[in-house]
């Protein structure tokens, strides 16, 4: 129970990816968010309808970055705590290819990250028009204290006036 804490947080942290169209030629990254999508009049060719899904949902993601990432022990050893960002292209039968690192923590959690972003699968792919395209995905790997949720318990007052 006590290890299943701190990866808690990681359904809010899955909650965080990014789905995007592939780069453009002009080499900036557009960033479409789940719930925000909305049908096109005239859309570009490759940007999809419907983001790729991770089966299960974010907490399904949540739990299995629990269950295969192993926190380096030159990282523990530093005390790194943070995510690394991974961008990666969930394909058309939902197999994700090409991850990059796209914002480090260290080269060992980066390598980590790499590890397991690769694992995924089974991915719903993005789709557009009814047929499925490739996506490209940002996912942050969380390590460390990136990956605990913090619960702060309220106590209730009794009630004071009535019946004192």
């Amino acid at each position: 129970m006590k290890n299943f804490l701190p990866f808690l947080g990681l359904l809010l942290i899955a909650g965080a990816a990014h789905a995007q169209q592939p780069a453009p030629a002009t080499g900036q990254t557009i960033i479409l968010k789940p719930g925000q999508m909305q049908v096109q009049r005239n859309p570009a060719a490759n940007r999809p309808d419907r983001a790729p899904v991770y089966p299960g949902g974010e907490q399904a993601m949540g739990l299995f970055f629990l269950e295969h990432i192993n926190y380096p022990e030159a990282a523990k050893a530093k005390g790194l705590n943070g995510k690394v960002l991974v961008n990666a292209t969930v394909n058309e039968d939902g197999s994700v290819s090409n991850p990059v690192v796209a914002k480090s923590l260290s080269p060992e959690c980066d390598a980590e990250a790499l590890r397991v972003v690769s694992l995924l699968s089974g991915w719903q792919p993005g789709m557009r028009r009814g047929r499925p395209l490739p996506v490209l995905v940002q996912l942050p790997v969380p390590f460390g204290e990136a990956g605990v949720m913090h619960v702060e318990q309220v106590r209730r007052q009794p009630a004071r006036g009535r019946h004192q």
